[in-house]
């Protein structure tokens, strides 16, 4: 590690896993595997959309935004993380870190504000399903993706820039695998206790307030299905939410774990293996969850092959 103060300058050292070199191995096929499967499974999802028409609906719109913003998230993180792993240099300049800052914490910004959109798309879907064509028009869904996009480069254009400033005194040795905010301002060589209150308040409105409305949008959903009374409706349901379900689960769960965690415990073993899931693993798990478990996708899939087997088969009889 001396090597590196040496030779990085003014870059800053991501210490990650260097404290086991044997686990750095393992890791970079692990997310190698992981960030190729990210890329091909959701931009399946994308193209899948896009072609098949069934899926031209509210639900697959707010997918596609999922899909696209899993590839840019993953691909703000990954592709540093394993030059890291693989090279005995583990260092980022400055402007590379602050560009994997803004970038990454906009996208997750944006994810947990659009996870809490599709929740509302389910809770109408299930809740008011004569007038779901009519509440979710095309316009609200435009609208609607919007305010998540917006309000995830709102928010990282405060954080952001309000951590990048603070004076760091030299202090360069992160102790993690990526530029993120709260690993950020432990390099601070001033007393960082507004920052901390900024960070609480900002999870609060952008993680546990999603939260929030998204258990009371299931709640809504699971009183609607009890009083029908119908084990018909309870499948439809749980087709329908149940994808959705798992993947705020897989994301909401590790990211509440980093952000509303005590302070002291933050750039351990545990901390850094968690913020690898939610930033690695689960984008990899959406495409998965939302093609095995839902019948529509699959159904999308299986026809975009006919047609491309119908029209392989059409050239070939018309070249012989």
């Amino acid at each position: 590690m001396e090597r590196n103060n040496q030779t990085s300058g003014g870059d800053f050292i991501l210490l990650g896993f260097s404290d086991q070199p044997q686990l750095e191995v393992i890791l970079f096929v692990v997310v190698l595997i992981s960030y190729l499967l990210t890329l091909v499974g959701n931009t399946a999802i994308i193209v899948i959309s896009c072609l098949d028409s069934k899926l031209h609906t509210p639900m697959y719109f707010f997918l596609t935004n999922l899909s696209f913003l899993d590839l840019c998230f993953t691909t703000s993180i990954v592709p540093q993380l394993l030059w890291n792993l693989k090279g005995p240099a583990k260092t980022i300049t400055p402007t590379g870190c602050a560009i994997q800052l803004y970038v990454s914490l906009s996208l997750g910004s944006t994810e947990c504000v659009l996870l809490t959109v599709m929740a509302f798309d389910r809770y109408v879907a299930v809740c008011r399903p004569l007038s779901y064509t009519t509440v979710m028009a095309p316009s609200l869904c435009k609208a609607l993706a919007g305010i998540a996009w917006l309000s995830g480069v709102g928010n990282t254009l405060i954080q952001g820039t309000i951590t990048l400033r603070l004076p760091r005194c030299g202090n360069r040795h992160l102790h993690h695998f990526l530029c993120e905010v709260p690993a950020m301002i432990k390099l601070a060589c001033v007393d960082i206790h507004a920052n901390e209150v900024q960070l609480f308040v900002a999870t609060l409105v952008l993680l546990l307030l999603p939260m929030a409305l998204i258990l009371v949008s299931y709640g809504f959903i699971v009183q609607a299905v009890i009083n029908t009374k119908s084990v018909k409706a309870w499948r439809k349901a749980l087709g329908t939410c149940g994808s959705h379900l798992l993947v705020v689960s897989l994301f909401f769960g590790p990211s509440s774990a980093i952000y509303i965690q005590p302070k002291r415990s933050y750039g351990r073993s545990q901390g850094k293996f968690l913020t690898l899931f939610y930033t690695v693993v689960t984008p990899t798990l959406n495409p998965l969850i939302y093609t095995l478990r839902n019948k529509d996708v699959r159904g999308a899939l299986r026809r975009l092959l006919r047609r491309k087997y119908s029209k392989t088969k059409l050239e070939n009889i018309c070249v012989c």
